[in-house]
């Protein structure tokens, strides 16, 4: 891919886009094997890293209406990969959290897309690679302006 030397912001917002779509797509392509779909694995992934969570924050941070994420938990649920919990502080609210097989393959599908993308990144030459973890630095600055 040829970039213009001098690219404006709006041609540079499509290209990353357009860039965070593919390397998505090309990631995914490993999740198969977890045997999960898309949207279950990525809620999983926020169960696990936020800790447990009450379905609504869920629903939140997966960006869909709360009737989708019961259907989602409920299928986790079937497969033993996530549990209801009472709050300790408030026995009306219900958390969802991942069991421990549940975090297992979470671990084991994280590890299979880090284990593809090294693949890559080692057939890169050396400026290549420091190019793109100066690009990393600037696109995580650039998150964090976002959120």
């Amino acid at each position: 891919m040829s970039i213009a030397p001098h690219p404006d912001p709006e041609t540079l917002a499509e290209l990353l886009h357009s860039t965070a779509i593919r390397l998505l797509r090309t990631v995914r392509r490993v999740d198969e094997s977890s045997g999960l779909t898309p949207s279950r694995l990525s809620a999983l992934s926020v169960i696990v890293f936020n800790g447990p969570i009450p379905l609504g924050k869920l629903a939140e941070a997966e960006q869909v209406r709360p009737p989708t994420m019961t259907r989602i938990v409920n299928a986790l649920e079937q497969q033993e990969l996530v549990v209801k919990v009472q709050d300790p502080g408030d026995g009306r609210l219900v958390r969802i959290a991942a069991t421990t097989r549940g975090k297992r393959v979470l671990i084991r599908g994280r590890a299979r897309r880090v284990q593809l993308l090294t693949g890559k990144v080692r057939r890169l030459g050396k400026v290549e690679q420091e190019n793109l973890s100066a690009a990393l630095v600037t696109i995580q600055n650039l998150i964090d302006r976002i959120s």
